[in-house]
């Protein structure tokens, strides 16, 4: 048995035995990379360490600090109350907001994972204290911040746009878009009616008109009929006041959206930068911050990421793909190249896979015998929609976002979401995208 397929063997093995048993997968990933790498690739530690993401690590531990800072001071609460009165009190549109807001930071040229930490524990927040299912806010979230990476000048479709000019193949930066956001928006709406949404229009349809118009003024809770107190605490009955160190939070939130998105600074070191100056200037409000940073999950996806990342230092996707290189229908050849950009993706960088998988393609789309612009625009949106995944860098931050209470819910419902859309999304872009074009 080759060390390739002895490596993905291992892979799987981590998953199904922390499925079965409990025990933190990250840290069963990190020692199944520790003895792969030593004992099967004969590589050093300091090799496998190599793969650790630094920067994942950061970015989960930045953000997570300074939003707990924000909960804590109340200027998380504070933010929710007002995105209930831009909504005019329907609930039921928030999470459609969030999609949109994300897929507008993205598609102007933000990184993904930049807009889904500033979004996302704003977002989560607002789901906790209005009731709305964790998983379909998270997702929506990540699935706006992907569909609108793809704009012409977001950072996915340059890259998509970049390689496939680079190897001299026909492209369309609006098909690339709009299919993208399109696959996106469905995921979205599917996700939307499967996971509460027509109970948050049904809702906010039996609320009264007055608690509706009470609810858009003061952002007060809303629960079923008749119940306009679901959640009572003082913040019902006004919002909350922007006191000193409101205010200083939301000017910190604001130089962290800011910094990210215009002037492309590193996200997590800002957000602890913001975090340690507000720990120094309100530092009774800091009590007990550190220990809400979801420590758990910092160590479920480093431990996961640098395993695939020792796979991919040691060849085992371009291996992968060399294989896939041989297979002598293209049609056939076509559809494991989306899935291997699918799997990959779930656990590793987007940005990467585009670019190392679509060179793979070529050969194929040399023949004739696959269209060129299907088979890129199959790819792109199969090794991307599958962001969601609580491996990669949004859905960890979905995870670390959520209600502690929540939080291992929110991550095994993403995983489920995940690894289904990792199968179905290059099976149906496979058959929309690549398959018309090889029949015309």
């Amino acid at each position: 048995m080759s060390a390739e397929v002895v490596a993905l063997v291992v892979l799987v093995l981590v998953f199904l035995i922390a499925t079965v048993r409990s025990i933190n997968m990250g840290a069963l990933a990190l020692v199944a990379a520790f003895v792969v790498g030593t004992a099967v690739f004969g590589v050093e530690v300091s090799d496998v360490l190599g793969g650790f993401p630094a920067n994942l690590f950061v970015i989960l531990v930045g953000v997570t600090y300074l939003f707990a800072l924000a909960r804590n001071n109340g200027t998380v609460d504070w933010i929710v109350h007002r995105a209930v009165v831009a909504v005019r009190g329907r609930v039921a549109l928030m999470p459609w907001v969030m999609f949109v807001v994300c897929a507008a930071i993205t598609a102007i040229g933000a990184a993904s994972p930049a807009a889904v930490a500033i979004v996302a524990p704003v977002a989560m927040g607002f789901a906790a204290r209005y009731r709305i299912n964790p998983v379909m806010m998270g997702l929506m979230v990540v699935q706006g911040a992907t569909g609108g990476s793809f704009s012409p000048i977001g950072i996915f479709g340059a890259i998509t746009n970049g390689v496939v000019d680079k190897s001299h193949l026909p492209g369309s930066p609006a098909v690339l878009f709009f299919s993208a956001m399109g696959a996106c928006a469905l995921i979205s709406l599917i996700g939307f009616l499967t996971l509460g949404g027509t109970k948050l229009l049904q809702r906010d349809r039996e609320t009264p008109k007055q608690q509706v118009a009470t609810l858009a003024r003061t952002g007060a809770a809303t629960g079923s009929a008749g119940d306009s107190t679901a959640d009572p605490d003082p913040a019902d009955d006004a919002l909350p006041r922007l006191d000193a160190q409101r205010s200083l939070t939301l000017v910190g939130l604001l130089v962290l959206a800011v910094g990210a998105l215009v002037f492309d600074l590193d996200i997590g070191f800002l957000a602890l930068a913001v975090a340690v100056a507000l720990t120094l200037i309100f530092p009774s409000a800091a009590r007990g911050t550190v220990d809400k940073i979801s420590w758990g999950t910092v160590l479920l996806v480093g431990g996961i990421v640098t395993y695939v990342s020792l796979l991919e230092d040691q060849g085992t996707v371009k291996w992968l793909g060399d294989g896939v290189a041989h297979v002598g229908a293209p049609l056939v050849a076509a559809f494991l190249i989306c899935l291997i950009g699918a799997v990959v993706s779930a656990f590793a960088s987007t940005t990467g896979i585009l670019g190392a998988l679509i060179p793979l393609a070529v050969p194929f789309l040399q023949t004739g015998q696959v269209g060129a612009v299907g088979l890129v625009t199959a790819l792109a949106i199969s090794s991307s929609v599958v962001d969601c995944s609580p491996f990669s860098t949004n859905g960890a931050l979905v995870v670390a976002n959520a209600d502690v209470s929540e939080r291992d819910n929110v991550f095994k419902r993403l995983m489920t979401w995940g690894m289904t859309i990792m199968v179905v999304a290059p099976v149906l872009c496979w058959v929309i995208l690549v398959v018309p074009g090889s029949l015309s």
